[in-house]
């Protein structure tokens, strides 16, 4: 048994907020760099150019890379091995986001309810998901998620019959029905299976999978691939203005469903699609 003080998981998740809000993964940046290079649109080529500028500036001078610093949402692997100390976990994680919203100047996007709006004005309560692992470690992973592409996002519960093709259809449509409000080019998180909760949390967790894996279940990997080329064919291009790279990656994750049902998640993320990981 390993003992863990909850201060921590309170520091690991103070700095994963700034970090996240100021610098892209080496994933996402690698990725953005080649965009530049594979669009044919002069004018999609001169925003993402422009968006590169950006991202060095944000970095330089730490200001956050967008102005929606998002909500933060986690998931956290905690091992069956570990004990906590001096306090209650989530407690701790919520107040890792408040020092690092607080301490890091990061805007404080979160209501205290959804229909009141009163902000919380230290961007909690985080989104906690999480899962119990095997051994003595704690896993991390923090992604703020902005709502301009998070409302673009969509839920389909299809019939069995659908099939792959309904899949396909659902994604293009999500995507289609985002064009430039997701603030492409995008990353999208796609879940299919499991239950209409399910399918939504997988969505959200394969936008923090690095770009450069790939599924090892050789149907979806193909879904991957040819995903990416049919949105990157639909024109919506950098901005929405137009040009051939409209998404950097799709990224998909799948789960045992029931025999009646194909629930499918799309889980849209913008250009900068923020994560930050840990393992303590």
């Amino acid at each position: 048994m390993r003992t863990v003080n909850v201060k921590e998981v309170t520091a690991a998740i103070k700095e994963m907020c700034i970090e996240a809000n100021h610098f892209l993964s080496e994933d996402m940046a690698a990725r953005m760099k080649k965009a530049v290079e594979e669009e044919q649109s002069p004018l999609g080529k001169q925003i993402l150019t422009q968006l590169q500028e950006n991202l060095q500036i944000a970095g330089d001078d730490m200001i956050p890379i967008c102005q929606d610093t998002g909500m933060a949402v986690v998931f956290i692997k905690v091992g069956q091995e570990v004990h906590f100390e001096g306090g209650s976990l989530t407690d701790a994680i919520n107040q890792g986001v408040h020092d690092g919203y607080v301490d890091g100047f990061l805007r404080k996007s979160v209501v205290k309810d959804p229909i009141l709006r009163e902000n919380t004005k230290d961007n909690t309560p985080a989104i906690i998901h999480y899962e119990i692992v095997e051994g003595d470690q704690i896993d991390i992973t923090l992604a703020p998620k902005g709502f301009g592409s998070e409302n673009m996002s969509r839920v389909f519960m299809l019939k069995p019959v659908d099939g792959i093709e309904g899949v396909k259809n659902a994604i293009l449509t999500a995507v289609k029905d985002a064009g430039p409000n997701a603030c492409p080019p995008m990353v999208v998180g796609v879940g299919i299976g499991g239950t209409f909760e399910k399918c939504a949390i997988m969505a959200k967790h394969a936008l923090t999978r690095n770009l450069n894996e790939h599924s090892d279940i050789p149907y979806v990997a193909d879904l991957e691939k040819e995903m990416l080329e049919r949105i990157n064919g639909l024109g919506i291009g950098p901005g929405g203005l137009g040009g051939t790279v409209t998404a950097l990656s799709v990224n998909v994750e799948t789960y045992p469903t029931h025999i009646a049902g194909l629930p499918v998640a799309i889980n849209i993320c913008c250009h900068v699609n923020r994560h930050a990981h840990r393992v303590l």
